[in-house]
């Protein structure tokens, strides 16, 4: 909803202005699409040539995201945190008991409880090829929490792909808008022998490539990757998160400290409060007996 207010006021903003200082949008409407086919087109090739087809398909994507916004809401962050307790309480009390639901995690009857956490493989993977390790006494905390960061770093470099092939496209829109500014002097030179109020109409259909251009790049796909990447960012919290309860259990804290090690980790607009994690942590006790 956000995403679509932030798209309205640009184009409000923008032509709302120039239509309240006289401008008018003939010339505008009518070189518009000519001048949209050139740059979106131009635009368009050059990001299939900088892209593979796997990242072609993860932009247009995540372009989603915009609207969206983050994956992973307050809730699923509480979830999580009752998910690890569980985890490591079954893990302390019966290391045997874990093996099944960690070896198989779409049977398990714990990771069934939270079905958005057991949709994303990513975090799945995370949780229980950690716990495994630690199963096979590799159990080195420092160790791990180098693994750990360097998985999360990797996913999240290969997750801002999107976000750079976006500001990619926005930074060379101006040039495009520039190269369909030319053709359309190129084009007004042609007929450089008509009168004064056709020329113009023919210089005011070029420069309609060099505003298109610079609007295309600052007001919609510059701030398209701008917005993916901040999201993008807000969800590596969610594994950020992971690693830090786990790594904390390596170290042998209590389970609760654990917890309570991710719950201060949490970015604070979506923090659960102590007194809402500890309800929702007695109900996972009492679903898990």
């Amino acid at each position: 909803m956000v995403g679509i207010i932030g798209i309205v006021l640009v184009f409000v903003m923008v032509f709302g202005g120039y239509l309240a200082a006289g401008g008018k949008f003939g010339i505008i409407l009518k070189s518009l699409p000519y001048e949209f086919t050139m740059i979106g087109g131009a635009a368009l090739g050059a990001f299939v040539i900088s892209n593979d087809m796997s990242s072609i398909k993860h932009t247009v994507k995540d372009v989603g995201k915009v609207f969206k916004g983050p994956q992973w809401k307050p809730d699923d962050y509480k979830d999580l945190l009752c998910l690890l307790f569980v985890l490591i309480r079954l893990a302390r009390q019966n290391p045997v008991g874990l093996e099944e639901h960690i070896e198989a995690p779409a049977d398990s009857s714990i990771f069934q409880n939270y079905p958005r956490i057991l949709a994303s493989r990513e975090a799945v993977d995370l949780i229980c090829d950690t716990l495994r390790s630690a199963s096979m006494n590799y159990d080195d905390p420092h160790q791990v929490e180098e693994v750990l960061e360097k998985r999360i770093d990797a996913n999240l470099h290969y997750s801002m792909h999107s976000s750079h092939a976006l500001q990619t496209v926005a930074d060379g829109l101006p040039a495009l808008g520039i190269v369909a500014a030319v053709l359309g002097v190129i084009k007004t030179m042609g007929s450089i022998d008509q009168p004064p109020e056709i020329l113009g109409k023919l210089i005011g259909g070029a420069l309609v490539g060099t505003f298109l251009g610079v609007f295309l790049a600052y007001g919609l796909v510059g701030p398209f990757a701008s917005k993916v990447k901040t999201v993008t960012e807000e969800d590596a919290h969610f594994y950020q998160l992971i690693r830090e309860v786990l790594v904390a259990n390596l170290h042998n804290h209590s389970t609760n400290i654990c917890i309570e090690v991710g719950r201060q980790n949490t970015p604070s607009h979506i923090r659960p409060s102590f007194s809402e994690l500890e309800e929702a942590l007695q109900a996972s006790k009492q679903d898990a007996a």
